[in-house]
């Protein structure tokens, strides 16, 4: 009778993900998703540690002042928690049964960044307004995806800029990690220094930076989420983690504080810039979460295909544009639920690599991201200088891609330099790419290459001018 019964769920997996076609079984895909799920499941203590900053706590505290709050005693940040597993979980699954890949999606690192620092500390929005931005980036995305408009933007931006966003935001990603763990401090001298390594709370990142490193080069399935917990344990003698609230097992915190929590009036009475400013403002917004979403998921989804055979003769992604679909969809929902923008995560590669094939990996990525919904006890305890060196170690990773820019060639390398340190010294990633895009047609013009640019190139070029004239200090 098991077995019969055993029989009937393999046939009825082995019709819904075609598992031998895709020279698979149940056992190998479910141990990719767990793969996958252990090196991935950083983003449940991180993505909540990055929007609190934004303002989602019950004070709406902006900046380091809202390191006081955690998951756990704050019911925003608690549902932010919720949130972020829900936006995974949902994302996950429609890639499993739509898709029928074996990639996981969350809210993307990178993104949450420019979610807090640039959308929300620099342009000055609310989170409510945030989030309204990110709904309308994923409805954005899935008109761009549904119709031919996503591969003439990916045609036309220069491969030499998308490398450089990615790498951009990976400096900016680890500089908010230096700084968030007390590394790097602000100095009126020389405008930033080293810290007091000297204080418990920069001593326990520098460590977690080193234990995370040795693991990564010791090839650790897991090394991330493995580090943020040894480095919290290592925290309780140092007194900076604290026990206070711990509870393993919990249930859900409520998701009301965050769900649907839009603010579209808010936009066109933004203090002391006129409403065409505000209105611009947003759309640069909209159009930056949806162009590094966009360049993101394809890069992730590409390189994971390729590795795992799962391209075409041409070397196209097998259901490359249902993926993408449902990247947007993810991103879509994750809004409602109260997050920041979901993509492909990269770490996909683990469960790939440990055989993942099918849909059924990421829906197993899926059931682990739910579960984790019981354990918002676990998560209220990780303070933030333990997720401060998976922030430095996740922009090491994106730093990578650098090396594919042809620094030969400087009507290139100019503005892919923009592109790489604006994000980091203005603080912005929306600065990086504005400026990047605005010096890559004038080099190219001015060298008589303007023959190389898509005119699509000279649009965007123009929006960003245009939201450097009506917005001057931002």
């Amino acid at each position: 009778m098991q077995k019969e019964v055993q029989g009937r769920r393999g046939s009825f997996l082995e019709s819904l993900f075609k598992l031998k076609e895709n020279n698979t079984n149940v056992k190998t895909e479910i141990l990719a998703g767990i793969t996958t799920f252990i090196t991935m499941a950083y983003i449940i203590f991180v993505n909540p540690s990055v929007l609190r900053i934004a303002g989602m706590n019950s004070g709406n505290v902006l900046g380091d002042a809202a390191a006081k709050y955690n998951v756990g005693t704050d019911p925003v940040v608690s549902a932010v928690f919720v949130a972020t597993c829900l936006a995974a979980a949902v994302g996950t699954f429609i890639m499993g049964f739509y898709a029928n890949l074996p990639f996981a999606q969350a809210p993307g690192m990178g993104l949450n960044a420019f979610f807090t620092y640039t959308v929300c500390l620099t342009l000055g929005f609310t989170w409510h307004q945030a989030l309204s931005a990110v709904l309308m980036s994923g409805i954005l995305f899935i008109i761009i995806t549904v119709t031919s408009i996503r591969e003439k933007i990916v045609d036309a931006i220069p491969q030499n800029l998308k490398y450089a966003m990615s790498g951009g935001i990976g400096l900016f990603i680890a500089l908010i990690g230096l700084k968030s763990g007390g590394i790097i401090v602000s100095s009126q001298a020389t405008l930033v220094s080293f810290g007091n390594f000297a204080k418990p709370g920069t001593l326990l990142t520098i460590m977690g930076v080193i234990i995370i490193g040795i693991l990564m080069s010791r090839n650790v399935t897991g090394s991330i989420l493995i580090g943020i917990v040894l480095t919290t344990i290592i925290g309780i003698p140092l007194k900076v983690t604290s026990l206070a609230n711990l509870h393993v097992f919990s249930a859900p915190p409520s998701l009301a504080p965050t769900s649907a929590a839009f603010d579209f009036s808010g936009l066109f009475s933004k203090g002391g810039v006129s409403v065409a400013g505000a209105v611009l403002s947003f759309v640069m917004v909209v159009i930056t979460i949806c162009l590094v979403d966009l360049f993101d998921t394809i890069g992730t989804l590409v390189g994971t295909a390729t590795k795992a055979g799962m391209v075409d003769e041409n070397g196209k992604v097998l259901r490359l544009k249902k993926a993408l679909i449902c990247d947007a969809i993810a991103t879509t929902a994750g809004s409602f639920f109260g997050t920041s923008t979901v993509n492909t995560y990269v770490e996909s590669t683990a469960g790939v690599t440990a055989g993942g094939r099918t849909g059924l990996t990421s829906v197993t990525v899926g059931v682990l991201f739910i579960l984790s919904l019981f354990f918002s006890g676990l998560v209220g305890v990780v303070p933030s200088q333990a997720t401060a060196p998976a922030l430095i170690i996740v922009g090491a990773l994106m730093m990578g891609v650098i090396k594919n820019i042809n620094f030969d060639d400087f009507t290139e390398a100019l503005p892919c330099f923009f592109a790489i340190s604006l994000m980091a010294f203005s603080y912005s990633i929306a600065n990086g790419i504005a400026v990047a895009m605005i010096v890559y047609p004038i080099v190219k013009i001015a060298t008589g290459r303007h023959k190389e640019l898509n005119p699509i190139v000279y649009i965007l070029a123009v929006l960003f001018i245009l939201r450097f004239i009506l917005l001057p200090f931002e």
